[in-house]
Protein backbone atom coordinates (compact mmCIF):
# COMPACT_ATOMS: atom_id res chain seq x y z
CA UNK A 1 0.00 0.00 0.00
CA UNK A 2 1.28 3.21 -1.51
CA UNK A 3 1.60 6.07 1.18
CA UNK A 4 1.09 9.63 -0.01
CA UNK A 5 3.68 12.49 -0.13
CA UNK A 6 0.87 14.47 1.24
CA UNK A 7 0.59 12.28 4.60
CA UNK A 8 4.27 11.66 4.79
CA UNK A 9 4.10 15.61 4.85
CA UNK A 10 1.50 16.20 7.11
CA UNK A 11 3.10 13.49 9.76
CA UNK A 12 6.18 15.59 9.50
CA UNK A 13 4.87 18.78 10.39
CA UNK A 14 2.72 17.29 13.18
CA UNK A 15 5.97 15.73 14.63
CA UNK A 16 7.64 19.50 14.34
CA UNK A 17 5.05 21.16 15.47
CA UNK A 18 4.62 18.69 18.71
CA UNK A 19 8.28 18.77 19.45
CA UNK A 20 8.27 23.28 18.79
CA UNK A 21 5.17 23.24 21.42
CA UNK A 22 6.95 20.76 23.88
CA UNK A 23 10.41 22.80 23.81
CA UNK A 24 8.40 26.11 24.17
CA UNK A 25 5.95 24.44 27.56
CA UNK A 26 9.52 23.50 28.94
CA UNK A 27 11.15 26.70 28.63
CA UNK A 28 8.46 28.38 29.63
CA UNK A 29 6.78 26.46 32.46
CA UNK A 30 7.89 22.65 33.06
CA UNK A 31 11.63 24.15 33.63
CA UNK A 32 10.51 27.17 35.90
CA UNK A 33 8.50 24.85 37.98
CA UNK A 34 10.92 22.61 38.60
CA UNK A 35 13.21 25.02 39.72
CA UNK A 36 11.37 26.75 41.68
CA UNK A 37 10.05 23.55 43.80
CA UNK A 38 13.77 22.77 43.79
CA UNK A 39 14.24 26.24 45.72
CA UNK A 40 11.75 25.95 48.26
CA UNK A 41 12.92 22.64 49.37
CA UNK A 42 16.20 24.67 50.05
CA UNK A 43 14.05 26.48 51.93
CA UNK A 44 14.56 30.15 50.04
CA UNK A 45 11.58 32.29 50.26
CA UNK A 46 10.43 34.11 46.96
CA UNK A 47 8.06 35.44 44.43
CA UNK A 48 5.56 32.77 42.59
CA UNK A 49 6.45 32.23 38.98
CA UNK A 50 4.07 34.21 36.39
CA UNK A 51 4.54 32.18 33.07
CA UNK A 52 7.30 33.51 30.32
CA UNK A 53 7.41 37.70 32.19
CA UNK A 54 8.48 36.44 35.98
CA UNK A 55 8.70 40.10 38.25
CA UNK A 56 10.32 41.87 34.80
CA UNK A 57 6.72 43.80 34.22
CA UNK A 58 6.46 44.36 38.33
CA UNK A 59 10.35 45.40 38.41
CA UNK A 60 10.38 47.00 35.72
CA UNK A 61 6.69 49.38 36.62
CA UNK A 62 8.03 49.85 40.09
CA UNK A 63 11.11 51.82 38.97
CA UNK A 64 9.51 53.77 36.64
CA UNK A 65 6.90 54.92 39.84
CA UNK A 66 9.95 55.70 41.63
CA UNK A 67 11.39 58.06 39.01
CA UNK A 68 8.75 59.89 38.51
CA UNK A 69 9.17 62.17 41.43
CA UNK A 70 12.41 63.34 43.48
CA UNK A 71 13.47 62.40 47.26
CA UNK A 72 15.23 64.20 49.71
CA UNK A 73 18.81 65.08 50.10
CA UNK A 74 18.71 62.76 53.79
CA UNK A 75 16.72 60.40 51.76
CA UNK A 76 17.77 56.62 51.34
CA UNK A 77 18.57 56.25 47.28
CA UNK A 78 17.36 52.60 47.57
CA UNK A 79 13.86 53.03 47.16
CA UNK A 80 14.50 55.05 44.18
CA UNK A 81 17.09 52.80 42.25
CA UNK A 82 16.44 49.33 43.55
CA UNK A 83 12.44 49.22 44.56
CA UNK A 84 11.95 45.93 44.12
CA UNK A 85 14.83 43.59 45.55
CA UNK A 86 14.32 46.25 48.60
CA UNK A 87 10.86 45.39 48.71
CA UNK A 88 11.73 42.04 48.20
CA UNK A 89 14.13 42.04 51.12
CA UNK A 90 12.37 43.62 53.51
CA UNK A 91 9.62 40.68 52.64
CA UNK A 92 11.50 37.32 52.33
CA UNK A 93 14.86 38.38 54.21
CA UNK A 94 18.21 38.20 53.32
CA UNK A 95 18.59 35.71 50.89
CA UNK A 96 15.53 35.11 48.36
CA UNK A 97 14.68 34.48 45.09
CA UNK A 98 12.62 36.38 42.27
CA UNK A 99 12.30 35.72 38.19
CA UNK A 100 13.94 37.33 35.57
CA UNK A 101 11.43 36.30 33.23
CA UNK A 102 11.76 32.47 32.96
CA UNK A 103 14.51 32.37 35.11
CA UNK A 104 14.88 32.43 39.06
CA UNK A 105 17.70 34.57 40.82
CA UNK A 106 18.61 34.26 43.95
CA UNK A 107 19.96 37.64 46.10
CA UNK A 108 22.48 37.10 48.06
CA UNK A 109 23.33 39.61 50.60
CA UNK A 110 26.35 37.56 53.55
CA UNK A 111 29.74 38.82 52.64
CA UNK A 112 31.22 35.31 53.25
CA UNK A 113 28.83 34.14 49.66
CA UNK A 114 29.65 37.05 47.67
CA UNK A 115 33.37 36.15 48.07
CA UNK A 116 32.72 32.40 47.37
CA UNK A 117 30.96 34.20 44.07
CA UNK A 118 32.72 36.50 43.19
CA UNK A 119 36.28 34.19 43.59
CA UNK A 120 35.01 31.15 41.88
CA UNK A 121 35.13 32.74 38.27
CA UNK A 122 34.69 29.77 36.62
CA UNK A 123 31.60 28.32 38.39
CA UNK A 124 29.82 31.46 38.75
CA UNK A 125 30.31 33.17 35.71
CA UNK A 126 29.15 36.77 34.00
CA UNK A 127 25.15 36.38 33.80
CA UNK A 128 24.09 37.86 29.71
CA UNK A 129 20.98 39.01 30.87
CA UNK A 130 20.52 41.98 28.31
CA UNK A 131 22.17 40.77 25.01
CA UNK A 132 21.57 43.87 23.76
CA UNK A 133 24.45 45.65 25.73
CA UNK A 134 26.98 44.08 24.09
CA UNK A 135 26.21 46.02 21.33
CA UNK A 136 27.91 48.88 23.48
CA UNK A 137 30.81 47.13 24.50
CA UNK A 138 32.15 42.81 25.67
CA UNK A 139 35.45 43.01 26.18
CA UNK A 140 37.20 41.21 29.03
CA UNK A 141 34.31 42.17 31.35
CA UNK A 142 31.54 40.10 29.90
CA UNK A 143 34.03 36.70 28.82
CA UNK A 144 34.32 34.01 30.68
CA UNK A 145 36.71 31.32 31.60
CA UNK A 146 39.84 30.52 29.12
CA UNK A 147 39.39 33.46 27.00
CA UNK A 148 39.02 35.91 30.15
CA UNK A 149 41.98 34.79 31.32
CA UNK A 150 43.45 35.48 28.26
CA UNK A 151 42.38 38.96 27.93
CA UNK A 152 43.25 39.97 31.18
CA UNK A 153 46.48 38.58 30.90
CA UNK A 154 47.41 40.99 27.63
CA UNK A 155 45.64 44.01 29.03
CA UNK A 156 47.00 43.76 32.65
CA UNK A 157 50.07 45.87 31.09
CA UNK A 158 47.53 48.59 30.01
CA UNK A 159 46.26 49.34 33.43
CA UNK A 160 50.33 48.58 35.24
CA UNK A 161 50.38 51.40 37.93
CA UNK A 162 53.71 52.95 36.26
CA UNK A 163 52.29 53.17 33.04
CA UNK A 164 48.92 54.63 34.72
CA UNK A 165 50.98 57.40 36.41
CA UNK A 166 52.70 58.23 33.17
CA UNK A 167 49.17 59.55 31.72
CA UNK A 168 48.61 61.87 34.76
CA UNK A 169 49.74 65.06 32.51
CA UNK A 170 47.04 63.98 30.25
CA UNK A 171 44.15 63.91 33.50
CA UNK A 172 45.56 67.13 34.02
CA UNK A 173 45.31 68.73 30.53
CA UNK A 174 41.38 67.47 30.08
CA UNK A 175 40.20 68.21 33.50
CA UNK A 176 42.12 71.92 33.92
CA UNK A 177 40.04 72.68 30.58
CA UNK A 178 36.89 71.78 32.25
CA UNK A 179 38.06 73.81 35.30
CA UNK A 180 38.98 76.81 33.13
CA UNK A 181 35.83 76.81 31.09
CA UNK A 182 34.04 77.06 34.71
CA UNK A 183 36.35 79.57 35.94
CA UNK A 184 35.32 82.08 32.79
CA UNK A 185 31.62 81.31 33.98
CA UNK A 186 32.43 82.40 37.79
CA UNK A 187 34.45 85.50 36.71
CA UNK A 188 31.93 86.55 34.07
CA UNK A 189 29.39 86.59 36.97
CA UNK A 190 31.61 88.45 39.14
CA UNK A 191 33.11 85.50 41.67
CA UNK A 192 29.77 83.47 42.05
CA UNK A 193 26.99 81.54 39.79
CA UNK A 194 24.91 78.54 39.18
CA UNK A 195 26.76 75.72 36.88
CA UNK A 196 25.36 72.89 35.94
CA UNK A 197 28.38 70.48 37.14
CA UNK A 198 27.47 67.24 35.51
CA UNK A 199 27.89 67.68 31.59
CA UNK A 200 31.33 69.56 32.35
CA UNK A 201 31.87 66.40 33.66
CA UNK A 202 30.61 63.98 31.60
CA UNK A 203 33.02 65.99 28.90
CA UNK A 204 35.51 65.90 30.93
CA UNK A 205 35.69 62.27 31.37
CA UNK A 206 35.65 61.79 28.03
CA UNK A 207 38.15 63.71 26.93
CA UNK A 208 40.56 62.03 29.14
CA UNK A 209 39.90 58.66 27.75
CA UNK A 210 40.07 60.31 24.15
CA UNK A 211 43.61 61.39 25.40
CA UNK A 212 44.88 58.38 27.64
CA UNK A 213 43.00 55.46 25.05
CA UNK A 214 43.74 56.95 21.62
CA UNK A 215 46.51 59.50 21.91
CA UNK A 216 46.43 61.53 18.74
CA UNK A 217 42.92 59.85 17.58
CA UNK A 218 41.43 61.82 20.69
CA UNK A 219 38.89 63.39 17.79
CA UNK A 220 38.01 60.17 16.63
CA UNK A 221 37.60 58.91 20.42
CA UNK A 222 35.02 61.36 20.93
CA UNK A 223 33.05 60.84 18.31
CA UNK A 224 32.55 57.11 19.85
CA UNK A 225 31.86 58.43 23.30
CA UNK A 226 28.77 60.20 21.24
CA UNK A 227 27.31 57.39 19.89
CA UNK A 228 28.20 55.05 23.19
CA UNK A 229 25.66 57.64 25.16
CA UNK A 230 23.21 57.31 22.46
CA UNK A 231 23.07 53.79 22.38
CA UNK A 232 23.02 53.15 25.99
CA UNK A 233 20.04 55.64 25.90
CA UNK A 234 18.35 53.67 23.21
CA UNK A 235 18.95 50.26 24.54
CA UNK A 236 17.64 51.53 28.20
CA UNK A 237 14.25 52.49 26.38
CA UNK A 238 14.23 48.51 24.61
CA UNK A 239 15.02 47.11 27.77
CA UNK A 240 12.03 48.58 29.79
CA UNK A 241 10.21 46.39 26.90
CA UNK A 242 12.29 43.25 27.76
CA UNK A 243 9.19 41.36 29.13
CA UNK A 244 7.60 41.16 25.56
CA UNK A 245 9.63 38.54 24.53
CA UNK A 246 11.67 38.72 21.67
CA UNK A 247 10.94 42.83 21.77
CA UNK A 248 14.60 43.57 20.81
CA UNK A 249 14.90 41.79 18.03
CA UNK A 250 11.89 43.11 16.12
CA UNK A 251 12.67 45.43 13.07
CA UNK A 252 11.54 48.37 15.18
CA UNK A 253 12.69 52.11 14.27
CA UNK A 254 14.81 52.28 17.80
CA UNK A 255 16.29 48.69 17.05
CA UNK A 256 17.17 49.62 13.61
CA UNK A 257 18.87 53.19 15.48
CA UNK A 258 20.86 50.82 17.64
CA UNK A 259 22.30 48.84 15.21
CA UNK A 260 23.09 51.76 13.01
CA UNK A 261 25.53 53.46 15.80
CA UNK A 262 26.87 49.91 16.73
CA UNK A 263 28.29 49.70 13.04
CA UNK A 264 29.49 53.84 13.11
CA UNK A 265 31.54 52.41 16.12
CA UNK A 266 32.70 49.63 14.67
CA UNK A 267 33.75 51.66 11.46
CA UNK A 268 35.58 54.01 13.61
CA UNK A 269 37.45 51.85 15.70
CA UNK A 270 38.83 49.31 12.66
CA UNK A 271 40.23 52.25 11.58
CA UNK A 272 41.75 53.28 14.68
CA UNK A 273 43.23 50.05 15.31
CA UNK A 274 44.45 49.58 11.48
CA UNK A 275 45.74 53.03 10.87
CA UNK A 276 47.97 51.71 14.23
CA UNK A 277 49.05 48.50 12.76
CA UNK A 278 50.01 49.61 9.66
CA UNK A 279 52.69 52.32 11.46
CA UNK A 280 53.62 49.46 13.10
CA UNK A 281 54.62 47.82 10.28
CA UNK A 282 56.37 50.97 8.80
CA UNK A 283 58.89 50.91 11.61
CA UNK A 284 56.88 53.75 13.75
CA UNK A 285 57.60 53.54 17.50
CA UNK A 286 54.59 52.26 19.17
CA UNK A 287 52.07 55.21 21.23
CA UNK A 288 52.00 54.98 25.18
CA UNK A 289 48.67 55.44 25.53
CA UNK A 290 46.02 52.60 26.03
CA UNK A 291 45.55 51.07 22.65
CA UNK A 292 49.06 50.92 22.09
CA UNK A 293 50.45 49.47 25.04
CA UNK A 294 47.47 46.91 24.62
CA UNK A 295 48.90 46.76 20.99
CA UNK A 296 52.54 45.49 22.11
CA UNK A 297 51.09 43.13 24.27
CA UNK A 298 49.04 41.59 22.03
CA UNK A 299 52.07 41.35 19.75
CA UNK A 300 54.10 39.74 22.55
CA UNK A 301 52.14 36.89 23.01
CA UNK A 302 52.67 33.31 20.94
CA UNK A 303 51.06 32.55 18.32
CA UNK A 304 47.54 31.76 18.36
CA UNK A 305 46.91 33.49 22.13
CA UNK A 306 46.64 36.85 21.07
CA UNK A 307 43.65 39.15 20.61
CA UNK A 308 41.42 39.26 16.84
CA UNK A 309 41.42 42.61 15.62
CA UNK A 310 38.13 42.54 16.38
CA UNK A 311 38.88 41.42 20.09
CA UNK A 312 40.96 44.37 20.33
CA UNK A 313 38.13 46.50 19.26
CA UNK A 314 35.80 45.11 21.76
CA UNK A 315 38.03 46.14 24.20
CA UNK A 316 38.50 49.68 23.31
CA UNK A 317 35.01 49.97 23.33
CA UNK A 318 34.78 48.58 26.81
CA UNK A 319 37.68 51.30 27.46
CA UNK A 320 35.71 53.98 26.72
CA UNK A 321 32.53 53.30 27.77
CA UNK A 322 33.19 51.78 31.21
CA UNK A 323 36.33 54.84 31.79
CA UNK A 324 33.75 57.45 31.41
CA UNK A 325 30.64 56.13 33.00
CA UNK A 326 32.68 54.99 36.01
CA UNK A 327 34.43 58.38 36.64
CA UNK A 328 31.38 60.66 35.47
CA UNK A 329 29.64 59.39 38.16
CA UNK A 330 32.07 59.09 40.83
CA UNK A 331 33.06 63.20 40.59
CA UNK A 332 29.31 64.02 40.42
CA UNK A 333 28.24 62.52 43.58
CA UNK A 334 31.46 63.49 45.26
CA UNK A 335 30.65 67.16 44.25
CA UNK A 336 26.86 67.11 45.24
CA UNK A 337 27.94 65.16 48.63
CA UNK A 338 31.30 67.84 49.50
CA UNK A 339 28.47 70.14 48.67
CA UNK A 340 26.11 69.30 51.36
CA UNK A 341 29.18 68.39 54.02
CA UNK A 342 30.99 71.76 53.78
CA UNK A 343 33.05 70.12 56.69
CA UNK A 344 34.56 67.53 54.35
CA UNK A 345 34.95 69.57 51.28
CA UNK A 346 37.18 71.93 53.51
CA UNK A 347 39.12 69.33 54.88
CA UNK A 348 39.76 67.84 51.45
CA UNK A 349 40.59 71.26 50.15
CA UNK A 350 43.35 72.25 53.27
CA UNK A 351 44.42 68.85 52.18
CA UNK A 352 45.18 69.61 48.57
CA UNK A 353 46.53 73.07 49.99
CA UNK A 354 48.98 71.02 51.89
CA UNK A 355 49.85 68.94 49.21
CA UNK A 356 50.49 71.03 46.23
CA UNK A 357 49.54 75.09 47.38
CA UNK A 358 49.00 76.37 44.29
CA UNK A 359 51.24 74.11 41.83
CA UNK A 360 50.41 71.65 39.13
CA UNK A 361 48.69 68.21 40.61
CA UNK A 362 51.19 65.56 40.09
CA UNK A 363 51.03 61.58 40.59
CA UNK A 364 53.40 61.81 43.42
CA UNK A 365 51.42 64.23 45.29
CA UNK A 366 47.69 62.82 44.25
CA UNK A 367 49.05 59.11 45.89
CA UNK A 368 49.33 61.01 49.39
CA UNK A 369 45.77 62.58 49.21
CA UNK A 370 44.52 60.51 52.58
CA UNK A 371 41.40 62.38 52.74
CA UNK A 372 40.26 62.56 49.45
CA UNK A 373 41.12 58.82 49.25
CA UNK A 374 38.48 58.26 52.29
CA UNK A 375 35.76 60.35 50.83
CA UNK A 376 35.91 58.68 47.58
CA UNK A 377 35.38 55.42 48.68
CA UNK A 378 32.61 56.50 50.71
CA UNK A 379 30.82 58.38 48.07
CA UNK A 380 31.54 54.77 46.24
CA UNK A 381 30.39 52.98 49.10
CA UNK A 382 26.81 54.97 49.11
CA UNK A 383 26.69 55.67 45.35
CA UNK A 384 28.13 52.78 43.95
CA UNK A 385 28.65 53.48 39.82
CA UNK A 386 26.45 50.00 39.33
CA UNK A 387 24.00 49.35 42.06
CA UNK A 388 23.96 45.09 41.23
CA UNK A 389 26.22 42.40 39.55
CA UNK A 390 24.66 39.48 38.37
CA UNK A 391 26.78 35.57 38.02
CA UNK A 392 25.22 33.00 36.21
CA UNK A 393 25.16 28.78 37.25
CA UNK A 394 25.36 26.27 34.71
CA UNK A 395 25.65 23.25 36.83
CA UNK A 396 24.63 22.20 40.55
CA UNK A 397 26.62 24.45 42.98
CA UNK A 398 27.47 24.64 46.87
CA UNK A 399 26.71 28.43 47.91
CA UNK A 400 27.73 28.50 51.81
CA UNK A 401 24.93 25.98 53.07
CA UNK A 402 22.74 26.14 50.58
CA UNK A 403 22.79 23.55 46.95
CA UNK A 404 21.60 25.33 43.96
CA UNK A 405 20.96 23.86 40.50
CA UNK A 406 22.14 24.63 37.33
CA UNK A 407 19.82 27.46 35.16
CA UNK A 408 19.76 29.82 37.67
CA UNK A 409 21.34 33.30 38.21
CA UNK A 410 22.68 34.67 40.96
CA UNK A 411 22.09 38.83 42.23
CA UNK A 412 24.59 40.55 44.00
CA UNK A 413 23.14 43.85 45.33
CA UNK A 414 25.73 46.16 45.76
CA UNK A 415 23.74 49.05 46.77
CA UNK A 416 22.01 47.24 49.24
CA UNK A 417 24.79 45.55 51.05
CA UNK A 418 27.02 48.61 50.98
CA UNK A 419 24.28 50.51 52.98
CA UNK A 420 23.45 47.57 55.04
CA UNK A 421 23.19 48.25 58.41
CA UNK A 422 24.19 44.77 59.31
CA UNK A 423 27.22 45.38 58.04
CA UNK A 424 27.94 49.00 58.45
CA UNK A 425 25.98 49.96 61.82
CA UNK A 426 23.02 52.01 62.41
CA UNK A 427 24.45 54.94 59.93
CA UNK A 428 24.98 52.83 56.99
CA UNK A 429 22.98 55.81 55.23
CA UNK A 430 25.23 58.68 56.35
CA UNK A 431 28.08 60.34 54.63
CA UNK A 432 30.64 59.17 57.40
CA UNK A 433 34.72 59.02 55.20
CA UNK A 434 35.86 58.47 58.49
CA UNK A 435 35.10 54.50 58.66
CA UNK A 436 37.85 54.46 55.74
CA UNK A 437 40.46 56.41 57.78
CA UNK A 438 42.63 52.98 58.52
CA UNK A 439 42.03 51.58 55.29
CA UNK A 440 39.72 49.06 53.24
CA UNK A 441 40.69 46.17 54.99
CA UNK A 442 39.74 47.83 58.51
CA UNK A 443 36.32 49.56 57.74
CA UNK A 444 35.09 46.11 55.95
CA UNK A 445 36.50 43.53 58.39
CA UNK A 446 38.09 41.77 55.52
CA UNK A 447 35.03 40.83 53.82
CA UNK A 448 32.86 41.57 50.94
CA UNK A 449 30.68 44.41 52.15
CA UNK A 450 32.06 46.93 49.96
CA UNK A 451 32.62 45.79 46.20
CA UNK A 452 31.90 48.94 43.67
CA UNK A 453 35.00 47.98 41.33
CA UNK A 454 33.83 43.90 41.71
CA UNK A 455 35.98 41.51 44.18
CA UNK A 456 38.59 38.93 43.66
CA UNK A 457 40.06 38.12 40.86
CA UNK A 458 38.09 39.52 38.28
CA UNK A 459 38.44 43.26 40.18
CA UNK A 460 37.75 46.06 37.81
CA UNK A 461 41.51 46.50 36.11
CA UNK A 462 40.61 50.26 35.56
CA UNK A 463 40.24 51.08 39.40
CA UNK A 464 43.04 52.67 40.14
CA UNK A 465 43.36 54.61 36.50
CA UNK A 466 39.49 56.07 37.78
CA UNK A 467 40.60 57.02 41.03
CA UNK A 468 43.71 58.68 40.02
CA UNK A 469 41.72 60.18 37.34
CA UNK A 470 38.89 61.51 39.96
CA UNK A 471 41.64 62.93 42.63
CA UNK A 472 43.58 64.91 39.81
CA UNK A 473 39.98 66.63 38.75
CA UNK A 474 38.73 66.97 42.83
CA UNK A 475 42.51 68.65 43.15
CA UNK A 476 42.11 70.98 40.51
CA UNK A 477 38.49 72.04 41.39
CA UNK A 478 39.23 72.24 45.07
CA UNK A 479 42.59 74.68 44.42
CA UNK A 480 39.79 77.00 42.47
CA UNK A 481 36.57 76.91 43.82
CA UNK A 482 34.42 76.51 46.84
CA UNK A 483 30.96 75.04 45.69
CA UNK A 484 27.36 74.37 47.39
CA UNK A 485 24.09 72.33 46.45
CA UNK A 486 22.12 75.33 44.16
CA UNK A 487 18.29 75.91 45.62
CA UNK A 488 17.41 74.41 41.83
CA UNK A 489 18.91 71.54 42.69
CA UNK A 490 16.49 68.09 42.80
CA UNK A 491 18.41 64.99 44.02
CA UNK A 492 17.37 62.27 41.98
CA UNK A 493 19.59 59.23 41.35
CA UNK A 494 18.55 56.78 39.07
CA UNK A 495 19.78 54.10 36.86
CA UNK A 496 21.22 54.32 33.03
CA UNK A 497 24.11 51.74 33.50
CA UNK A 498 25.22 53.31 36.09
CA UNK A 499 23.55 55.56 38.65
CA UNK A 500 22.96 59.50 37.21
CA UNK A 501 21.76 62.37 38.83
CA UNK A 502 18.60 62.41 36.60
CA UNK A 503 17.99 66.51 36.52
CA UNK A 504 21.78 67.32 36.49
CA UNK A 505 23.57 68.37 39.17
CA UNK A 506 23.59 72.57 39.75
CA UNK A 507 25.63 73.96 42.04
CA UNK A 508 27.08 77.21 43.24
CA UNK A 509 30.58 77.98 42.36
CA UNK A 510 32.34 80.66 44.27
CA UNK A 511 35.91 81.31 42.65
CA UNK A 512 38.51 81.45 45.56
Amino acid sequence: MEISVASVTVSVAVVVVSWWVWRTLQWVWFKPKMLESYLRRQGLAGTPYTPLVGDLKKNFSMRAEARSKPINLTDDITPRIVPYPLQMLKTHGRTFFTWFGAIPTITIMDPEQITEVLNKVYDFQKAHTFPLGRLIATGVLSYDGDKWAKHRRIINPAFHLEKIKNMVPAFHQSCSEIVCKWDKLVSDKESSCEVDVWPGLVSMTADVISRTAFGSSCVEGQRIFELQAELAQLIIQTVRKAFIPGYSYLPTKGNRRMKAKAREIQVILRGIVNKRLRAREAGEAPNDDLLGILLESNLGQTKGNGMSTEDLMEECKLFYFVGQETTSVLLVWTMVLLSQHQDWQARAREEVKQVFGDKEPDAEGLNQLKVMTMILYEVLRLYPPIPQLSRAIHKEMELGDLTLPGGVLINLPILLVQRDTELWGNDAGEFKPDRFKDGLSKATKNQASFFPFAWGSRICIGQNFALLEAKMAMALILQRFSFELSPSYVHAPYTVFTIHPQFGAPLIMHKL
